[in-house]
């Protein structure tokens, strides 16, 4: 089953994407050179990726004593991935980018992400990119991202240390000063770096002649103590080898040493690595210490490191999508074509047992009801999210085009929908897993069939940039509250108007009251989390609060879409309504309900979880 008629649908059909070129920075596109990017990742995909998915998952990277070996799938993959272009496609001419829309950008990469999610580590070298875009100084950006841009250097983001995990603020990585000249280097003020930093995705690799290090560290006061919390954390430029002011190899490796592979349940086709910085291994100048370049003011690395994190989250909660679309368009195929059991018959007489005729051919599994249900669920969930995804890239060009309030107005949107872009599918689309696996059987289990891996695969993204406690903060502690409540009232005016549409079209007007009846319902439970003042009461269920907030959200898309899709079928008579809105009416029969549950402890600042004794576990 291919997936370029949805994408078609949502980028042109509900997000108008071919308006995108009445813009200055996209007027030299069209709809014809959108599908010529989108044929062509299609076609890297299907021969270069997919191929090669298991191969990726049983090939694990390991490391010979001096370098990271990867099946040969892999450098083949990320060679026409580089020579695609993609990697530099939404950046200005100038630096040899396409000026292509994000929103095309976006929509391409997700053949990548559904062929082999793991087989390619491309969305962490652009995300530091467009860090150093944005917070580095011009020779960073000449040295660094351009040649990041170009594929020939790789990038990653190195945030997490072995005893700190995801609390940033325990990070103990140390930068000092090196050399009375230090604020003189022409790459930025230079550092030497002491540290481990664990769980970093393609942190060594020989696919790229370099790798770029964004790595975040504590330069120590004048009595050469950590400051504590995340106001001491900075952010250092840290190449895997060192490099001149032209962009070119010195010929020196930096002290930055692998000292090992994590192998990991699912995403096997990409090194995860725990990395030592400054051990010595490989001294610089004759001494110890990886030579780092500070990027902004000192003590302010986190909120430049937020760039490139909040990128990775929606690149995060696209993979889970899309991993989640593999498994559903792979169940469905097999629903298709596995003869199993017979359907029960009308009972005789009333009161009578179910029976069925045994004598009657067997069935395709998909007119199950059962197994319909499971199919159903997939596509609302997968389909949803990919829409939602798209919908955050469709933000960020709106940031880059409209006018001073629009593009603010979109900015502080993306602010708010970006905790649910990222968790909201990885918990939803590994359920899609869950029953893609579930749909195939006994054989779902089994290496025979795909689905087993894209679970795997797919587990990890729960984790992947912040896990959903962390989100879900996020979302309850700051992005509902931020700029006193602005952003959640931008949202409640687009749920509200597409709500307003929707009723007044009866396919769609109960769901309509729904919706609206939820969102009200999501008002009163923001404020009866913080009604006490007290943090700790509104956080204790910020998670129930996270997931009735996303289901609302995904309520709201699925809304969207099916209004658009009844006004193409009554213009064009297209044949697309129907699977839109059966995704639409199967959202709001079985998934929207569940905001009740979710609530109720938030609304009631439940402390079930809270008060329980440590013993009593």
């Amino acid at each position: 089953m291919s997936l370029r008629p949805t994408l078609d649908f949502l980028l042109y059909d509900w997000l108008d994407a071919e308006k995108l070129n009445q813009s200055e920075r996209f007027a030299d596109h069209s709809r014809e050179t959108f599908d010529a990017v989108l044929d062509t990742c299609e076609r890297i995909a299907r021969e270069k990726y997919a191929p090669f998915n298991r191969t990726v998952d049983t090939q694990e990277p390991h490391f010979d004593g001096e370098k990271v070996i990867l099946p040969q799938a892999t450098h083949d993959a990320h060679k026409a991935f580089v020579e695609s272009g993609m990697l530099s496609a939404a950046q200005d001419y100038e630096i040899g980018g396409m000026q292509l829309p994000y929103t095309v950008q976006a929509a391409a990469n997700s053949f990548f992400a559904m062929a082999s999610v793991s087989i390619g580590s491309n969305m962490l070298t652009s995300g530091n990119a467009n860090l150093l875009m944005v917070h580095g100084t011009e020779k960073q950006k000449e040295v660094f991202a351009r040649n990041e841009f170009s594929g020939r250097w790789a990038g990653t983001m190195c945030l997490s240390e072995p005893q700190a995990g995801s609390s940033l603020s325990d990070v103990a990585t140390r930068a000092v000063p090196d050399g009375a000249d230090y604020q003189d280097d022409p790459l930025g003020p230079r550092y030497r770096l002491t540290g481990n930093k664990m769980w970093i995705s393609a942190g060594d690799h020989e696919l790229t002649e370099n790798i770029v290090h964004i790595v975040l560290a504590k330069i120590p006061d004048e009595n050469g103590k950590l400051i504590p919390g995340t106001r001491g954390i900075s952010l250092f430029i840290v190449p895997k080898r060192m490099v001149d002011t032209q962009g070119e190899l010195t010929g020196e490796r930096n002290d930055v040493a692998l000292a090992g592979l994590n192998h990991k349940l699912g995403w096997r086709g990409t090194t995860n690595t725990l990395l030592n910085f400054g051990e010595g291994k490989y001294p610089v100048g004759g001494k110890a210490g990886a030579v780092g370049y500070l990027v902004g003011e000192p003590g302010k690395g986190l909120h430049c490191m937020f760039h490139m994190m909040n990128e990775a989250r929606i690149g995060v909660g696209t993979a889970a999508t899309m991993l989640g679309m593999a498994g559903y368009y792979a169940s469905l195929d097999y629903a298709k074509s596995r003869p199993q059991g017979r359907l029960v018959k009308k009972p005789e007489a009333a009161g009578a047992a179910v029976a069925k005729d045994s004598a009657a051919p067997q069935v395709r599994i998909i007119e199950h009801a059962d197994v319909r249900r499971m199919l159903l669920a997939q596509k609302a969930y997968c389909e949803g999210a990919l829409a939602l995804e798209l919908y955050c890239a469709r933000l960020v060009d709106t940031q880059k085009t409209g006018d001073a309030q629009t593009a603010d107005d979109a900015r502080l949107l993306l602010e708010v929908l970006t905790p649910i872009a990222k968790s909201w599918p990885s918990e939803w689309c590994l359920e899609a897993n869950s029953l893609a696996i579930q749909v195939h059987g006994g054989y779902g289990y089994t290496r025979d069939f795909p689905v087993e891996q894209y679970w795997r695969d797919n587990r990890l993204n729960m984790i992947h940039e912040g896990t959903h406690g962390i989100q879900a903060a996020d979302l309850l502690g700051r992005k509902v509250l931020m700029e006193k409540g602005r952003g959640l009232q931008l949202l409640a005016g687009r749920i509200t108007e597409t709500i307003g549409r929707a009723a007044k079209v009866p396919a769609l007007a109960p769901h309509a009251k729904a919706l609206g009846a939820a969102l009200q319902r999501i008002g009163s439970a923001t404020e009866a989390a913080w009604s006490t003042g007290d943090p700790a009461d509104a956080l204790a269920n910020a998670v129930p609060y996270m997931q009735a907030f996303g289901h609302t959200v995904l309520a709201w898309i699925w809304l969207d879409v099916a209004l658009r899709a009844l006004e193409i079928d009554a213009q064009k008579a297209r044949a697309v309504t129907a699977g839109k809105i059966g995704a639409t009416d199967y959202f709001f029969h079985y998934e929207l309900p569940k905001i009740g549950a979710w609530l109720q402890v938030v609304e009631t600042r439940d402390p079930t979880c809270t008060a329980l004794p440590e013993d009593a576990f």
